[in-house]
């Protein structure tokens, strides 16, 4: 109350008391990712379907157990051979009287399985070495690219059908010496990024801080490198999945009776006339895969570029 002896409703004081300041919610570096990444819609259609594929393929014995009576990829029966589609075989049978829908899933398991190996060793390798050639620089850059250089000579198709001469290559060892050949373009991709952000202003700070080299590595250069490495993680995906179907094409991929979509197609090319499903089927399950691929790496990298994100 007043001296006058009115009563003064007044606001409340404001007080800049940090306590009581209302506190602002930050989206982290991944999340705000993510809910880009979420708002891309074709990208995520892909990933969808993708997914889809994955889990299908990998609980091929499940699904076969279900929907296709428990069959087997590699039984079959030589009256039953070539039969068109029906009930019981929703895609036909081969010319050794095998179920095909059922070989598509248990063929994608292994042009899968070589796919991601390839792209998890190929990537491991070169992010690795990307990043000690761009950081440290000198001596460490001169040997990391003379190796890259080294390699890239390597005549890769040659090597592999040596191999396969040689050896009776299984999917895991067709897979490593993929994955052991295929790492340069990712060691020069991220080399050449890691350079341009070296001296940036936030390295110096942080380097001033004592941050480790590696911290800063790591905590502050990955993350910008993150939107190329995602992109070349997808091609290295489709690449090794292209690359077994057209060694096992070839003759000198995954060896019969087991199943890829690349020795199907090769398997069936003299029957194309005969049974056309044979051959369509596996390409386009190649052809999907690869699609769905391409589209889940460009999404990511629009999603995780710090240079888009403010647009």
């Amino acid at each position: 109350m007043s001296q006058t002896g009115v009563e003064l409703d007044l606001p409340p004081l404001q007080t800049n008391h940090p306590s009581k300041r209302p506190k602002k919610s930050s989206r982290g570096f991944w999340r705000s990712s993510i809910d880009r990444f979420m708002q891309d819609r074709v990208s995520v259609i892909a990933l969808v379907v993708f997914l889809i594929l994955c889990v299908t393929i990998f609980c091929a014995p499940l699904v076969s157990q279900i929907f296709f009576r428990g069959q087997e990829p590699n039984k079959g029966n030589l009256f039953d051979s070539f039969k068109p589609p029906s009930e019981e075989h929703v895609l036909g049978t081969d010319k050794t009287g095998r179920d095909v829908a059922v070989r598509l899933l248990y063929a994608g398991q292994i042009s899968l399985a070589i796919g991601f190996t390839v792209a998890a060793i190929s990537l491991s390798l070169g992010v690795l070495l990307g990043l000690v050639a761009g950081f440290f620089g000198g001596i460490w850059d001169d040997a990391i690219n003379a190796l890259v250089q080294i390699m890239l000579t390597i005549p890769t198709l040659f090597i592999l059908i040596l191999l396969s001469v040689l050896i009776l290559p299984e999917w895991w060892s067709l897979a490593i010496v993929l994955g052991l050949l295929g790492w340069m373009g990712v060691t020069r991709q991220v080399r050449g990024l890691v350079l341009s952000l070296r001296n940036l202003d936030y390295v110096d700070a942080a380097r001033v801080m004592g941050a480790s080299n590696w911290r800063i590595m790591y905590v502050h250069i990955l993350p910008n490198v993150v939107s190329i490495v995602l992109v070349v993680a997808g091609f290295d995906l489709a690449g090794a999945i292209l690359s077994e179907a057209s060694l096992s094409f070839l003759g000198f991929g995954v060896r019969p009776p087991t199943a890829s979509w690349g020795n199907m197609l090769n398997n069936a090319l003299e029957f194309y006339s005969k049974a056309p499903l044979q051959v369509i089927m596996p390409g386009l399950m190649i052809f999907i895969t690869l699609l769905c691929i391409f589209l889940i790496a460009d999404g990511l990298r629009d999603a995780f570029d710090p240079r888009l994100r403010d647009r």
